[in-house]
């Protein structure tokens, strides 16, 4: 069976896993009462609507990809090890957040199963970050708990990143579906068969997904589907960024793969970096929730959840777009002056958002 095939059809089961089993588990969902309540002030929604749509994206991915994992391609570094590892840690953090769409976790709780999480996949499977590809000069390899510390922080980041967009109808799944299916392409252009059907998977659950959590959605994800979501593209942007490239086409060796992951990921990044430091200028704990997100302001400036949504899709494939032309059109290789010119872009862009749409009703909290 030809690797493209394998993607094929990975990507095909899921979606259809996903797809088939989401009326059934809203039907359950509503009869039990595993519903979230519009009883928060931060609450995007006035109706009661499912939480554990999780279980399906966690079922449909470690059933697609444990059914075509590819064993043939054992010539690739660690990929029994990695399957192995994730699939530890994908149950791990399925059990926390199911339990917490239901009855609550302690952030405690939580936080021992990050570490629990991280320490297996930074020291026992060895997915971590060894080099920065001259970021801030930075050439050489990394001293091994220089590159445990450095990758269990981005661990940290890019499961909770994830995690906290998600609060508007579609749009953490969107998010996921796009980061999903470039890292796919990249894998599968570095001839990475298992990375890109892990990836094809993940966004065949999550365009499955989509079709009943698009505004009006008629059910949410939930930290079960979240954390799964945050803990595959962390995975996959660490590889990423570790992936040997040399079977790769020109153009992808060509491209700064740090900056190329923090592009593909750009929206959850930029977000959680300005949610925290604007709660700890104004004396807040960065862990408590609120609706001061970008997507939140987006929606109440009248945009609303499908406005926003698709706003943000787009702004996700512009960041994308600028890296590509900015090194292989105007042929900018220094890595730190790309990473600042991304960051720049990044920012400018989303600057430029706020400016040109304005607020309507009463004034907005910054």
């Amino acid at each position: 069976m030809t690797g493209s095939l394998i993607l094929f059809l990975g990507f095909i089961s899921a979606f259809v896993v996903v797809f088939l089993a989401t009326p059934s588990l809203i039907k359950v969902a509503k009869l039990k009462h595993l519903v979230d309540e519009p009883k928060e002030q931060r609450k995007m929604h006035g109706w009661s609507i499912p939480t554990i749509g999780g279980i399906v994206i966690f079922g449909s991915v470690i059933f697609s990809y444990s059914l075509w994992f590819p064993e043939k391609y054992n010539h690739i570094p660690h990929m029994l090890t990695n399957f192995k590892a994730l699939t530890a840690c994908l149950i791990i953090l399925f059990f926390v957040g199911i339990k917490d769409d239901i009855i609550g976790t302690a952030p405690a709780k939580k936080l021992i199963a990050h570490f629990v999480v991280g320490f297996i996949l930074v020291i026992m499977a060895d997915i971590r970050i060894y080099d920065m590809h001259g970021i801030f000069g930075v050439y050489q390899k990394l001293d091994l708990w220089q590159s445990y510390l450095l990758s269990f922080f981005v661990y940290i980041v890019i499961i909770n990143a994830v995690n906290l967009i998600d609060g508007l109808d579609g749009l953490a799944a969107g998010i996921g579906l796009l980061a999903s299916v470039a890292f796919g392409f990249i894998f599968y252009y570095s001839e990475n068969v298992p990375l890109s059907l892990l990836a094809f998977v993940l966004s065949g659950s999550l365009l499955g997904f989509l079709i009943f959590n698009f505004s009006p959605a008629r059910i949410f994800m939930g930290d079960s589907g979240s954390l799964l979501i945050g803990l595959v593209l962390c995975v996959l942007a660490i590889n990423s960024i570790s992936e040997d490239y040399s079977n790769s086409p020109d153009w992808l060796s060509l491209l700064n793969k740090p900056v190329l992951a923090m592009s593909i990921l750009v929206y959850p990044l930029v977000d959680t970096i300005r949610v925290f430091s604007l709660r700890v200028m104004r004396g807040k704990s960065p862990l408590v929730a609120d609706k001061n997100h970008i997507h939140h302001h987006l929606s109440r400036r009248g945009l609303g959840h499908i406005g926003s949504d698709l706003l943000l899709y787009l702004y996700t494939l512009l960041i994308v777009s600028s890296q590509v032309i900015l090194q292989l059109y105007f042929e900018v290789q220094q890595p730190t002056i790309v990473f600042l010119v991304q960051l720049f872009i990044s920012i400018s862009i989303m600057l430029l958002v706020f400016i040109l749409i304005k607020p309507k009703g009463k004034k907005l909290e910054n």
